[in-house]
């Protein structure tokens, strides 16, 4: 009889055992299933904050590939006659005056942007494809002229400027 026992319980862990494999390969495709319906993951910005429909209705989404940067100064009374041109080594994107944006669609990796006036400001972003970036200029006062700056933003600070923003000619 003790010879029945044991093997006894290695059959009833056997069958066990079996049916657990059995129950694990008979759930697999409903998981794969599950995972072709998902939706695709929402637009989000450099900080990972998603970006609001109403932001990407205005900007867009990046190229496939490529990373979105999106410049944009406020519309304000102060240093609004002065406007800069934002460059990348020597190619103009466009100049931001007050209450304008420019929308790059740059290749991943490394990038400078400059911006002067009697002043120089250098910002150095590196970005990845699908990703959108923002950055806000401002003007500082400078001995004769303001100083433009180049700063990292976000979706929101852009969405709150964005009912008075317009693309940059």
């Amino acid at each position: 009889m003790k010879f029945h026992a044991p093997l006894s319980a290695t059959l009833v862990l056997g069958i066990a055992f079996a049916t657990s494999s059995f129950a694990q390969d008979a759930t697999a495709p409903a998981v794969e299933q599950a995972t072709e319906t998902t939706a695709p993951a929402p637009a989000t910005d450099a900080s990972n904050t998603t970006i609001p429909q109403a932001v990407l209705d205005v900007i867009g989404k990046p190229e496939p590939g490529k990373a979105l940067i999106v410049f944009f100064r406020a519309n304000r009374f102060a240093g609004a006659a002065i406007k800069f041109k934002v460059r990348e080594n020597e190619v103009e994107l466009g100049k931001l005056g007050s209450g304008n944006y420019i929308l790059a669609q740059v290749e991943p990796g490394k990038h400078t942007y400059t911006v002067h006036s009697e002043a120089k400001d250098v910002t150095n972003i590196e970005v990845e494809a699908g990703e959108t970036y923002f950055v806000v200029g401002t003007i500082t006062m400078g001995f004769m002229a303001g100083h433009p700056n180049l700063t990292p933003s976000t979706a929101a600070a852009f969405e709150t400027e964005m009912k008075k923003l317009k693309p940059s000619n």
